[in-house]
């Protein structure tokens, strides 16, 4: 069977950012380790006045296509995921090859475009769309650009807040891939959920505890899925294990149910028992609630044991390094996770070829996908190229008036003007308003 997977990976942040524990801790009134402990975060990104989630994604994939030699004449399709989209009838991915036809000779006019939505898991959906649109043989030897990019703002004094985040992921979807080749066993788990929705509007509704709950459900039927096609799955099969990740302190609940259900049944459950006991069975007990109360208490203990402990710091951790500098990237964040655990492989020396990945994605609505992916032998030179640690490190750390007049400014209801931070260099830019409303922009030198 042909090889298909993420050849390359480019990632762009947005240019400012939010100190949480410094500067938004203080102003709400909060113990800053309610952020850097609880949640997992310790700074958000934010775009700066002259940036979107077209500039964004522009400027991640014009780096990819310079980066891999690319030509327009290449690209046989360019698949946008955002739950930020400023349109309900013209696709992002039209604006984002209007800008790259400003800096290449050729044109996009060959390629398919679409816009993927549902919540964060559009941009695995898109992934998967690319990956079947090679193995049906209707590329003609050409590659897809993904694009998952996103402004994740949150009503201001909302429970959400404290988690926004701004940027893109861009992805080169070929054949013979350098980076992960993508397994064609999915697991899924939907139900019709309202946890989190955008009823025409642009911040959420959101019922965080509901939130939780169906994140953590829709998971575990996908993981169940999963080894329905693949057989029972065991922590030793993958290196790491990139979850959708709205913060940290999320992944945290479902890695420990994810282990948990991946060591029923084994010698690691056995060599538990005899601190915490064996899993609870459902049949040992009279009711559901007191069936759950048996499962709560063995979860807490589990995450108590070194085995547990060494799990989660090798296959987990790792994942979540760069969401805890910028927040939550909505349609972007479970490919902001596996690239972290791949930059950590590769700058820790850790061999991963051949090794796999069991990636976990999430949209809220509500769906889950689990599928792995097989790490290649390019993987490392292909994560060195990313420059995600500069652009973290160059972003301008904005005070908390400043973070309201950007908040305003990237208020859609709100007719805002700003003077950026930074100043824009070889990248695109929005450039104002044409004259149907539509938004406009421009490569600046």
């Amino acid at each position: 069977m042909t090889s298909v997977g993420i050849d390359a990976i480019e990632i762009h942040t947005g240019k400012l950012k939010l100190d949480l524990a410094e500067t938004f801790a203080p102003e709400m009134g909060d113990d800053p380790e309610k952020y850097t402990k609880g949640l997992g975060l310790h700074a958000s990104s934010f775009p700066d006045a002259y940036e979107d989630i077209v500039t964004m994604g522009a400027n991640a994939a014009h780096r990819l296509l310079e980066r891999k030699g690319l030509e327009p004449a290449d690209v046989g399709r360019i698949d946008v995921a955002t739950e930020s989209a400023f349109d309900n009838s013209k696709p992002v991915s039209t604006y984002i090859a209007g800008c790259l036809e400003q800096v290449y000779d050729g044109d996009f006019h060959h390629a398919n475009k679409g816009e993927r939505k549902f919540a964060c898991i559009a941009g695995t959906q898109s992934l998967d769309d690319a990956v079947n649109w090679i193995l049906a043989g209707r590329n003609r030897g050409r590659g897809a650009l993904v694009i998952a990019t996103d402004t994740a703002l949150y009503a201001r004094d909302s429970s959400g807040e404290a988690t926004q985040g701004a940027g893109a992921v861009a992805m080169w979807i070929t054949e013979d891939p350098d980076i992960v080749e993508l397994s064609t066993e999915q697991g899924y788990g939907s139900a019709d959920e309202t946890d989190f929705l955008k009823p025409n509007q642009q911040f959420p509704s959101v019922d965080g505890k509901r939130s939780m709950q169906v994140y953590l459900a829709r998971m575990r039927e996908s993981l169940q899925d999963f080894e329905r096609a693949t057989g029972a799955s065991h922590p030793d099969d993958y290196a790491f294990i990139p979850f959708h990740t709205p913060f940290p302190g999320m992944v945290r609940k479902a890695a420990v149910l994810g282990y948990r259900h991946m060591i029923r049944g084994t010698d690691i459950e056995e060599e538990l028992a005899a601190d915490i006991g064996r899993q609870p069975r459902r049949e040992r007990f009279d009711s559901d609630d007191a069936f759950e109360d048996a499962i709560s208490e063995y979860v807490d203990g589990l995450t108590d044991t070194d085995a547990y402990r060494e799990w989660y710091d090798a296959a987990i951790q790792p994942t979540l390094s760069i969401s805890s500098q910028v927040g939550n990237w909505y349609t972007g964040s479970v490919h902001l996770a596996r690239f972290s655990a791949l930059k950590h492989a590769a700058e820790n020396g850790i061999d991963l070829a051949g090794k796999r990945l069991l990636v976990a994605s999430y949209g809220s609505g509500a769906q889950a996908e689990i599928h792995s992916e097989t790490v290649q032998d390019g993987f490392t030179e292909a994560v060195a190229a990313s420059t995600i640690d500069e652009q973290i490190e160059q972003r301008y750390d904005i005070s908390f008036a400043e973070y309201e007049q950007v908040h305003d400014r990237h208020n859609h209801e709100k007719s805002v003007e700003l003077e950026p931070f930074t100043q824009p260099d070889a990248e695109f830019v929005f450039d104002g308003w044409g004259p149907m409303n539509e938004r406009k922009y421009t490569y600046v030198e």
